[in-house]
């Protein structure tokens, strides 16, 4: 790019637009002291800015600004156009900004502006994701949050409570992975990388036969020189190599094939014994660990409740714990003291790590909470029995009890709350199962004929490969079948419950299952190339997207733990002021305490009650299992966002070809005008239409080879000065013959003249929804062709259901206004915008949204690309282009309407969930602090002891999880399951 950009700043304005030639000034002073100007254009990143200049009237000025800018230090090249007012510059990002460039215009006297979306190409946005061990509420995901986003070159970053990951978009020249992590490992929560966002594959071989370091060495050079190898990370005591790799360039057999060659035979390599998911094993390992510490906690906790609240009550067992030790002080409290001590300093202690990597950092969380009130109840009771050992006439009552179980069923919540939590991604978990272990590999001879076939491992495949699918079998990789003819149920990818039919050219999907018939097929993407991974990719960063209706809990969480550490002291004092002034009768008093302690017990009650937790799960985990719901049902919603607008939509904007219509058009009907075989027409027209990409042109190819059947791959006449006219039709020259193929404007353009019956027929070829195509040989109308594109069979019930759920339907075409109003009118739309080109159609979405309708707009082509990006919600049918689909906000894969309705209705029911969750979350808290407060104590006698309001604050997390899982059970609305759809086959 730099050198194109220096050849355009030597050539005159005549050969390279309006660039001015500029007149050349003294080397300038474009690097920092020390940096030579060799080193920094072979080390440093560039990166190009396009800035619009105001104020330059001559080539003079232009030279000015061009002075100035490269007067900065780590500018490359500048060029300036004071004809179109335009600076375009070169640069270094680690020595200049782009701000900086437009400051020093400004100060040459000239008004400065960036012009959006003309950087670089070099300029990119990494995306990496990274797994956090540790987090236990909003406030820890958000401290998390706040610390990535103050990196420089990080331009946002998501923290999700629920999946434990985070997923942060970074300038790769101004930071990197490593850095991310280190921010994270700093805040106090441990980070794993789980990708950095880059087109690579990761493997891992087990090799052996390997007896030194050196052997490991000259390996891991040999693999290093490979072409597409991106990393390798070598592990000695387990004789394994990870790698990381391009691939579509190289593979695992690549890897294998040279380390078994590196040593004369003497090394085996094998692809290393696959255990569980890192995510999965993590999960587990975690599982594991708060039922190992809830056992142990209860193993301690039992006693304590026993020797506090039952053997009291028994006489003989009574008599031996009151039994006075030194002066008040009892066994029973001795022995409570004594269980309740590893409860908390032990088993316990991850309360207080996360209390102190909180604070740390200036923010608070529930084990800050946790903490506060288990350490009042243990350390005032710790007070209380060494005040009883050394006086003879104190009487105390310790709560020892209080804090053990406190802790106990706090571990137990988080217990069910994980298990729970596991449960929300197994949607993941059971796309990512549905790749196949091994898959049979063919060897072709030079005639395409198989000479050998061998079973491997489906993770050796590589790209290029032919694959062997035998009936029953699942495909293990994506590709197209080059032998052979099945049915293929593509249900557990696409949704689509009917098989679909392959043969020889047919595209098919890893993870699929062949019905019946042997395929041979050529593998084309592997690794995270596939449609599989894609979707486990898709689903996995819709989970990590924060929903915007999770902004309320992440403000609330700012203040909350504050707030209730605020009214916990001020319960304790009011209570405690009240007692010691007597504001109450005495009688209040339990008599196994006394009015401090009865103010304690009500403090530490409203502490361990407020759950922050079932704030920070009510969107998340809501948000996981609809995106998963979503995705088993061919449906994949790209975040929370896309969720949050789509269960709002009241318009939907659709597409008519590929998306109304099944967008494969036929020729139904041909009307010759002049005397003339018609094989002959359909060979001239077809000669010129063959040159052309558009649908049509594609239909009447098709249409003509069955004039052609005697031949496989039917040879069409040269067409000479072919010209496409978009919008209008072709023109060419085929045995010296004028052709021209196309509407009726491209025929008045060439003033060739239309009769009157021809405008009737084209009036009604368009009254039946169809497509009416004149062609002229030699500047003469010779006949006309009508062509169809069949309507999707569910296309009418599709509208007329949204017109039930109070959502209007609009469909916006490039076709003409004839065949779309009729199209229209077959399937009950009432609003046509036909002939609207791309940009048109955005123009409409925005004019819908600017009067108050919330816009889904549904299509397939790359026309439809800039109206799926404005509007609200942008649907892709999923057999539409790859463009569309990135466009979308949701992906509807089984390719038909329905699932327009599908993704409107589980948008709806999954906010519905949240918002039940978030009643749910805030009610507990709104209830539960007056009633832990002691707000029925004076009237009805009932506080609520600090162990239960602490299995309350368990509960209220576990119950958020479960109504969030409640999704699980989604079903589409009954209106579809009821449809009749007639099926339709398309005879060419």
């Amino acid at each position: 790019m730099a050198t194109k950009f220096l050849a355009l700043s030597c050539i005159r304005d005549k050969s390279y637009g309006n660039w001015s030639a500029r007149p050349r000034y003294p080397s300038m002073p474009k690097y920092p002291k020390g940096v030579t100007a060799e080193e920094t254009t072979q080390k440093q990143p560039e990166d190009r800015v396009l800035i619009s200049v105001i104020g330059m009237s001559c080539s003079a000025c232009a030279g000015s600004v061009e002075k100035a800018v490269k007067r900065l230090p780590g500018i490359r090249e500048a060029a300036v156009d004071f004809l179109n007012n335009r600076a375009q510059v070169i640069f270094h990002p680690n020595f200049v900004n782009e701000e900086t460039i437009r400051e020093t215009i400004e100060d040459a006297g000239f008004e400065a502006t960036l012009i959006p979306g003309e950087t670089s190409d070099n300029k990119s946005t990494q995306v990496c994701r990274i797994r956090i061990n540790g987090m236990t509420c909003t406030s820890c995901s958000s401290t998390v949050e706040q610390a990535l986003q103050a990196i420089e070159g990080v331009n946002a970053a998501q923290v999700a409570l629920a999946t434990e990951e985070a997923e942060v978009h970074f300038d790769p020249k101004m930071t990197n992975c490593g850095q991310l992590l280190g921010a994270i490992d700093d805040t106090g929560f441990e980070a794993i990388l789980i990708s950095t966002g880059e087109d690579i594959d990761k493997i891992q071989l087990k090799v052996d036969g390997v007896r030194t370091d050196n052997s490991m060495r000259i390996i891991e050079n040999s693999l290093q020189a490979l072409p597409g190898v991106h990393g390798i990370d070598i592990h000695p005591e387990l004789s394994k190599i990870s790698l990381s790799y391009k691939p579509d360039v190289t593979g695992p057999r690549n890897f294998i094939k040279v380390i078994e060659s590196t040593g004369t035979g003497r090394f085996k390599a094998m692809i290393f014994p696959q255990g569980e998911g890192e995510r999965e094993s993590h999960r587990r390992e975690e599982i594991k660990q708060y039922r190992r510490l809830f056992l142990w906690s209860l193993m301690f906790t039992i006693p304590i409740f026993l020797t506090s609240m039952v053997f009291m009550y028994i006489p003989g067992i009574k008599y031996g714990l009151d039994k006075k030790v030194v002066n008040m002080l009892s066994v029973g409290e001795i022995l409570r003291w004594v269980l309740s001590t590893p409860v908390q300093f032990f088993i316990g202690r991850r309360f207080y790590s996360g209390s102190y990597k909180a604070l740390r950092h200036g923010s608070a969380n529930m084990d800050v909470l946790i903490m506060l009130g288990t350490n009042g109840a243990y350390f005032y009771s710790v007070y209380s029995v060494l005040r009883s050992a050394t006086s003879p006439g104190f009487k105390g009552t310790d709560f020892f009890e209080t804090s053990s179980m406190l802790i106990s069923f706090i571990l137990l919540g988080k217990y069910l709350e994980v298990l729970a939590k596991g449960k929300t991604s197994e949607a993941i978990a059971k796309l990512m199962e549905l790749a196949p272990e091994t898959a049979i590999l063919l060897t072709l001879g030079g005639e395409g004929n198989v000479v050998h076939e061998e079973e491997i491992d489906s993770r050796l495949i590589q790209k290029d490969d032919v694959i062997k699918v035998i009936p029953g079998a699942k495909v293990a990789s994506d590709g197209f079948v080059i032998w052979g003819q099945s049915h293929v149920n593509e249900s557990m990818i696409t949704g689509e419950s009917r098989p679909v039919a392959k043969r020889k050219g047919d595209a098919v999907i890893g993870g699929t299952v062949n019905e019946n018939g042997v395929l041979h097929i050529r593998v084309t993407r592997v690794g995270s190339e596939s449609a599989l991974s894609q979707i486990v990719r898709l689903v996995e960063s819709a989970q990590l997207a924060k929903a915007p209706v999770q902004k309320f809990a992440d403000r609330i969480s700012k203040f909350f733990v504050p707030l209730v550490i605020s009214l916990s002291f001020s319960t304790w004092l009011a209570w405690f002021l009240a007692g010691h002034f007597h504001g109450y009768p005495e009688s209040w008093i339990p008599k196994s305490m006394d009015s401090f302690q009865l103010a304690l017990q009500f403090g530490i009650s409203v502490m361990v009650i407020a759950c922050p937790c079932a704030l920070g799960l009510a969107t998340p985990t809501a948000v996981m299992v609809g995106t998963g719901v979503g995705a088993s049902q061919g449906v994949l919603i790209k975040g929370g966002q896309a969720l949050e607008s789509a269960h709002k939509v009241n318009c939907v904007v659709f597409d008519k070809t590929g998306t109304l219509t099944i967008g494969k058009p036929v020729v139904v009907n041909t009307r010759l005008l002049k005397t003339m075989a018609l094989r002959d027409f359909y060979e001239l027209i077809a000669a010129t239409e063959v040159n052309s990409e558009h649908p049509l042109a594609k239909a009447i190819v098709e249409y003509a080879k069955k004039f052609k059947e005697d031949e496989e791959n039917p040879v069409w006449p040269k067409a000479r000065d072919f010209i496409s006219i978009t919008g209008h039709g072709v023109k060419a020259m085929v045995h010296c013959k004028k052709i021209m193929v196309g509407n009726k404007s491209l025929m008045t353009d060439n003033n060739i003249v239309i009769p009157i019956d021809v405008e009737e027929m084209l009036a009604d070829i368009e009254g039946m929804a169809q497509t009416g195509i004149l062609v002229s040989v030699d500047d003469e109308l010779t006949g006309v062709l009508a062509i169809s594109d069949p309507m999707k069979p569910s296309a009418y019930e599709v509208i007329s259901l949204l017109k039930s759920m109070n959502v209007r339907s609009i469909m916006v075409t490039g076709d003409n206004w004839g065949t779309a109003n009729s199209i229209a009118k077959e399937v009950g739309i009432d609003t046509v915008i036909a002939e609207a080109r791309p940009e048109q159609k955005a123009e409409k979405v925005k004019a819908l949204q600017a009067s108050g309708y919330v816009v889904a707009m549904v299509g397939d082509g790359i026309n439809d690309s800039p109206a799926l990006v404005a509007a609200d919600v942008g649907m892709a049918i999923g057999a539409g282009t790859d463009i569309a689909i990135e466009a979308a906000d949701i992906v509807l894969m089984k390719n038909n309407l329905e699932d327009v309705i599908t993704a409107i209705d589980l948008s709806r029911k999954t906010f519905s969930r949240i918002r039940l969750n978030y009643i749910w979350a805030l009610g507990y808290n709104l209830l539960g602090i007056p009633i832990a407060a002691g707000a029925l104590f004076p009237s009805t006698g009932f506080r609520l002891p600090p162990w239960i309001a602490g299995a309350a604050m368990a509960a209220s997390s576990v119950s958020v999880v479960l109504c969030s899982l409640l999704l699980k059970n989604y079903r589409r609305p009954k209106k579809l399951e009821n449809l009749q759809i007639r099926g339709i086959t398309i005879q060419n």
